[in-house]
């Protein structure tokens, strides 16, 4: 399949349905028309690693003793639990190899996505909340193997070297800077992407090609990239404010799950998709 574009769609804090990204993938492919045919979707359905353990911790701790805003509980628990075993545990004292089986989760999309690609295509990733930490991790540890890598692709595509664009909603790495002295960003876009835009250099892809960090005032768990560090300042094209969400939620804290049918958000999607297949293309 030539000049075709592979989106991964990998979604955030919470228990998911298997058609999470559905409503983007719909709103995206109708905006771009005629080059919807020339793109190819897949999701990660990460929270199923943890979705049976948090339920059990939370029938155990409330069976006993009752416990109010059970909502509100199920929420901290979800976002609080994903956030602490998504860690890497030393050997013979982890439960489960949390961080290990979600990025496998997310190779094993790569590779479904490469395989339906059939070449090693120009890569595009929107992560939201936990799934932008969670990417930033799995191409850091692509770009910086050792003996801990938990995958080892076997294509350019699966090894994230065609990533040209990344798209963070509701970004929070931000907060995981207090466990760092320097945060230190992946290498976007990747060091060799201009190979899969056959007679194109690297400054021509360079210049189509964007990371765009998006976050709303009213989300308390979306924050900015570049203040991080000069380098996550030369990395990320735009932190850029946008207001998601309808009347009820865009003014509160409820705008964090209200990225994914944004025209703030959906519509720098398809202007870089659509600049990224022109390259193509030309």
């Amino acid at each position: 399949m030539a000049n075709k574009i592979g989106v991964l769609v990998v979604h955030g804090i919470g228990q998911q349905k298997d058609s999470f990204a559905q409503e983007l993938i719909d709103e995206v492919a109708e905006r771009l028309g005629s080059d919807e045919k020339s793109v190819v979707w897949k999701s990660v359905l990460w929270s199923r690693v943890l979705e049976d353990d948090e339920d059990r911790l939370l029938t155990s701790l409330s069976r006993i003793n009752a416990l109010d805003y059970m909502k509100l509980r199920r929420f901290v628990v979800n976002f609080l639990g994903d956030a602490i075993a998504y860690q890497r545990v030393p050997a013979g004292q982890q439960k489960k190899d949390v961080y290990g089986e979600i990025h496998r989760a997310v190779a094993e999309a790569m590779r479904a996505l490469r395989t339906e690609l059939g070449t090693d295509a120009p890569l595009v990733v929107v992560a939201h909340s936990l799934g932008c930490h969670i990417m930033s991790n799995y191409i850091w540890d692509l770009q910086h193997p050792n003996d801990a890598t938990e995958v080892a692709p076997s294509t350019a595509f699966e090894r994230g070297d065609t990533l040209a664009g990344m798209f963070t909603l509701g970004c929070n790495i931000a907060l995981f800077s207090l466990a760092y002295n320097r945060m230190i960003p992946i290498t976007f876009p990747a060091k060799n992407v201009a190979k899969c835009f056959p007679g194109r250099s690297a400054d021509e892809v360079k210049a189509v090609a964007r990371w765009l960090n998006l976050f709303d005032r009213d989300d308390i768990l979306g924050y900015p990239l570049k203040p991080l560090s000069p380098e996550y300042a030369a990395a990320v094209t735009e932190d850029r404010e946008v207001n998601v969400g309808n009347i009820a939620t865009s003014w509160t804290p409820l705008s964090h799950n209200e990225y994914w049918t944004d025209n703030d958000v959906t519509g720098p999607i398809v202007e870089t998709v659509r600049k990224l297949l022109d390259l193509l293309d030309a």
